[in-house]
């Protein structure tokens, strides 16, 4: 693994055309948009549906005024996501812990490649900092979201801000390299396999070099960085994103914090919490937020 840029040289490259969905994307895109309809994801009290940036948002807002807040940002492999998929885990970290947690919907590709959908998390981060102002700020995301919310963190720290108070990462694509001997090793995942990753990552990238920072953020140098919770199943493809990237931020003496549990599938804990490994988890993840809430 090279060195690669330092933390000041990293910047957001600009912005490229993208394609058509594909029709077998455009039907998977469908049959959520049906899911959705059909209320998969209803919560007990409806979010707040509203724009922040420009980009169709949910807030999950505490009855009370909120202790702080939390950016989240969905999974869906950089091309299927919507902002339902978080709703509840949203809710239960809201009734837990008297947050507001917000979800915006970014570009998907193939129509918006990278970088689109990190430059609408980027212009989402900034939203939220300037609105929380001295409150704890949180970013998190699952899935193709971790990795979005973990390469914001490093471009925050390349430019000095905004705050991020601390990072919660469940299941986060961290390499697009897809190379990891756990793609192999756990060939056997039944929400992400070594195939579905090579797909994601060719329509998100078209072409761009996967070893760029702000793509795999695994590959990014780390000087400044938040606390950080990292979630993963050992069953995964992506354990060992999760665990190397854990590991390099305790080199660089980042408060790291691990949640590594067999028998987990991808992403369990933001699809239900009767799923294997999701109470654990959302117990971890609600301590994490409660000791960063002080």
């Amino acid at each position: 693994m090279s060195a690669g840029p330092g933390p000041a040289a990293i910047t957001i490259p600009p912005e490229r055309p993208g394609r058509a969905a594909p029709p077998d994307l455009a039907e998977r895109r469908g049959q959520m948009q049906a899911a959705v309809d059909a209320g998969t994801w209803k919560t007990a009290r409806p979010p707040v549906e509203t724009s922040l940036h420009g980009a169709r948002t949910l807030r999950f807002r505490p009855a009370a005024a909120p202790r702080g807040y939390m950016l989240q940002l969905h999974g869906g492999g950089f091309r299927i996501g919507r902002p339902e998929f978080e709703s509840l885990f949203a809710e239960a970290l809201v009734d837990r812990c008297g947050i507001e947690v917000i979800v915006p919907q970014y570009r998907l590709a193939p129509e918006g490649p990278f970088p689109a959908g990190l430059n609408d998390a980027w212009a989402a981060l900034e939203a939220v900092a300037a609105e929380a102002g001295d409150a704890p700020l949180i970013l998190g995301g699952d899935s193709a979201g971790g990795g979005l919310a973990a390469g914001l963190a490093v471009l925050a720290a390349a430019r000095g801000g905004p705050r991020i108070d601390a990072l919660v990462l469940l299941s986060p694509w961290l390499d697009l390299t897809v190379s990891a001997p756990a793609y192999a090793e756990n060939a056997g995942d039944p929400m992400f396999s070594r195939e579905s990753a090579e797909v994601a990552a060719e329509l998100y990238l078209q072409g761009f070099d996967p070893t760029h920072p702000l793509a795999s953020p695994l590959l990014a140098p780390i000087a400044a960085y938040p606390p950080t919770l990292i979630s993963v199943g050992t069953g995964e493809v992506l354990r060992d994103d999760a665990l190397r990237f854990h590991a390099k931020l305790l080199a660089a003496g980042v408060d790291s914090r691990l949640s590594a549990i067999a028998g987990m599938d991808h992403v369990a804990v933001v699809r239900g919490m009767d799923l294997p490994g999701s109470r654990e988890t959302f117990e971890a993840v609600a301590a994490f937020v409660e000791e960063r809430l002080g």
